[in-house]
């Protein structure tokens, strides 16, 4: 195990070399002028050659290119050029609500997927397997935004009028500050993140109940007597699990990166409201870093995904 440990963390230092190498190669060698975007159009040359010179962009490329992968392994991505202010700042102020607002729409996601999977996949064609098929294809279908816009329109727009304020339409408070508040304005983007990306694992689940349940120690373990709930959650559930690991590391590891469309549409001030701020401003140290974290994030989820494959069967850790 700790062979099948150590290569899985050495692939993943070397995909994220390569990601930085990429980040660096596109914004410090493509044929753009960061120290003229930086100065704006009208600047001199004695300007934009005194930034070129402050941001060490007139060193060789090679020591350009050490200094950034330095920096960056320690977690230093300099400071933002809209405001001046330290990017690993910025990022720890947005980090919290993104991971708030990941992990309450995870546990959604996980309980409405699997559950329902579960439910479609050991009564298959039934009126309960086409109902439960046919909402998870109409979720799936939908986009992130325009649900969001849906449950705005009908948990606060309306209920609004009526007097009732249950559902705030925008904004964050920090669970330190009051945790009852603090899901009063995450459960609408719960909801939306979490009803979009549990009809994937309505699907997977089911696909993979269909698989598992027509095994031979299912039959068995029927034979022998046992209680279905018993066949179904002790025998079969945790067989059929493996498609839907994979897809909760990766979808937990893109979104901790930042999920832009929900974030945006309920005015979160998170990792994704920071990514559209640092692309509208062209800043570029923070864009980099938020980049560098995403990716990051993404490796360790599939190192973490690679590790429980690991412990559940031998063959993987012999691959």
């Amino acid at each position: 195990m700790a062979r099948f440990l150590i290569r899985r963390i050495a692939f993943g230092v070397v995909v994220m070399w390569l990601v930085a190498t990429i980040v660096f190669m596109m914004y410090f060698i493509a044929p753009h002028d960061v120290a003229r975007t930086l100065a704006g159009k009208q600047a001199s040359a004695e300007t934009v050659e005194a930034i070129r010179h402050n941001l060490g962009l007139d060193r060789p490329i090679i020591a350009q290119y050490g200094s950034f992968l330095w920096n960056a392994l320690h977690g230093n991505f300099g400071f933002s050029y809209a405001n001046s202010q330290p990017v690993t700042s910025l990022i720890a102020q947005a980090l919290p609500v993104t991971a708030s607002l990941v992990a309450g729409g995870a546990v959604l996601w996980l309980v409405i997927g699997v559950s329902t999977g579960v439910l479609a996949g050991t009564r298959p064609q039934s009126l309960v397997d086409r109902t439960t098929t046919g909402l998870a294809l109409f979720f799936y279908s939908m986009p992130t935004f325009l649900l969001g816009e849906v449950l705005l329109l009908v948990l606060f727009f309306r209920l609004h009028l009526m007097g009732i304020d249950w559902f705030p339409a925008a904004g964050y408070i920090p669970l330190t500050q009051d945790p009852l508040q603090w899901v009063r304005y995450l459960i609408l983007p719960w909801l939306t993140i979490a009803l979009v990306t549990a009809a994937t694992y309505v699907r997977l689940t089911r696909g993979s109940m269909l698989d598992v349940m027509g095994e031979d120690y299912i039959r068995t373990a029927r034979a022998k007597g046992l209680r279905e709930s018993r066949v179904v959650y002790r025998h079969g559930l945790p067989a059929a699990l493996t498609p839907i690991l994979t897809q909760f590391g990766i979808d937990v590891g893109t979104l901790l990166g930042g999920a832009i469309v929900t974030e945006n549409v309920f005015g979160l001030p998170g990792l994704g409201e920071l990514a559209i701020n640092s692309l509208t401003k062209q800043d570029l140290p923070t864009i980099i870093g938020l980049v560098l974290l995403a990716s990051a994030f993404v490796v360790v989820a599939n190192i973490l995904v690679d590790v429980c494959y690991g412990l559940l069967d031998a063959k993987v850790r012999l691959s």
